[in-house]
């Protein structure tokens, strides 16, 4: 198992808003499932947190296969949420994550108003000791709540919620009066103004923002001359989108004061300090962990000495640099 042993004197400290994180390295839901998958060759304890797989209130079998497609530079996904659904989760995984001994943010998703509010509230019972101030990446139980938005209005003809500024606000305001844990929204990128989706998820309580969720893709096979995902359409992450992000990244950290986890397409050091620089306080990996399971140490590393080869003790002190105007 691969080890991370960072410098005595580098602060490493990352603040977002009340939650406290050792560092700013976070692994991306559904991608990492709960923390136990990894063991063998990252240990969760010296990352900054894990986002656990998305948490539905029922258990979801996902959409039928295939549901995965490589494309150049990314991954098409279509997986359709699975995941054991809020009552196993909490009696069958929800106790071994405290084993992992780092921060734990449980991504939910749901497909009306209601399965957030039902979410948060039951989730709020198992919060980290003191979760309102200065939550360390070694408590246990649930640090923060990641909301995802870009699930399916059911109510109202299947709109994302996370595309109208106004449903996305509503769910965020929800999930905040039914818990005290902070709040991370996760922003869609398939809109036209990420800023005015940052300032609506503000209006609706958001502590931070985590962006960006995968772009809307397609791939179709030239031999059958078929869609090859069986939903047809899925997200698409790694590589590709990356710079797309970055930019998301630059404008909502223009428009809000929220601190933001920058995510898509980071599989390098070097993409995790454009992230911070653009605004970023914390970085999250993704299906770089698919291709390479060392991927958020090697980015750990490589943060720490680009950090103290420019004379910088803190990581805190490469979040939005790029914003100088001299």
């Amino acid at each position: 198992m691969q080890k991370f042993n960072g410098m005595q004197d580098f602060d490493f400290t990352t603040r977002l808003g009340d939650l406290i994180l050792k560092n700013p390295v976070i692994t991306s839901s559904g991608t990492y499932g709960f923390g136990e998958e990894y063991t063998d060759y990252c240990s969760p304890a010296y990352l900054g947190a894990i986002t656990v797989k998305g948490i539905t209130p029922l258990p979801r079998l996902g959409n039928p296969v295939p549901r995965l497609a490589e494309t150049p530079s990314g991954l098409l996904n279509s997986v359709g949420l699975e995941n054991p659904g809020l009552e196993d989760f909490l009696r069958s995984y929800l106790p071994k994550l405290s084993n992992l001994h780092t921060a734990v943010i449980v991504n939910i998703s749901g497909f009306s108003l209601e399965d957030y509010a039902l979410l948060a509230s039951a989730l709020q019972d198992y919060a980290s000791p003191n979760n309102s101030t200065n939550i360390t990446s070694n408590s246990s139980g649930i640090a923060a709540l990641e909301v995802n938005i870009s699930c399916p209005n059911i109510k109202h003809g299947g709109m994302a919620f996370g595309t109208n500024p106004k449903n996305a606000e509503e769910v965020i305001a929800v999930v905040r009066k039914n818990t005290n844990l902070p709040i991370i929204a996760k922003l869609s990128p398939n809109v036209t103004d990420i800023a005015e989706m940052a300032k609506a998820v503000e209006s609706g309580g958001a502590d931070i923002i985590s962006l960006i969720n995968t772009l809307l893709g397609m791939s179709i096979d030239i031999q059958t001359q078929k869609p090859i995902l069986a939903n047809k359409m899925g997200g698409l992450s790694g590589p590709a989108v990356r710079p797309v992000a970055v930019r998301m990244v630059y404008q909502v950290y223009q428009a809000v004061p929220l601190p933001i986890i920058g995510m898509g397409g980071l599989t390098t050091w070097q993409d995790a300090v454009e992230f911070m620089l653009a605004g970023a306080s914390a970085v999250s990996v993704g299906t770089a962990n698919f291709l390479n399971p060392l991927a958020p140490l090697e980015i750990l590393s490589g943060l720490e000495e680009y950090c103290t080869q420019r004379g910088y003790n803190s990581i805190r002190k490469l979040v939005g640099l790029a914003h100088r105007t001299c």
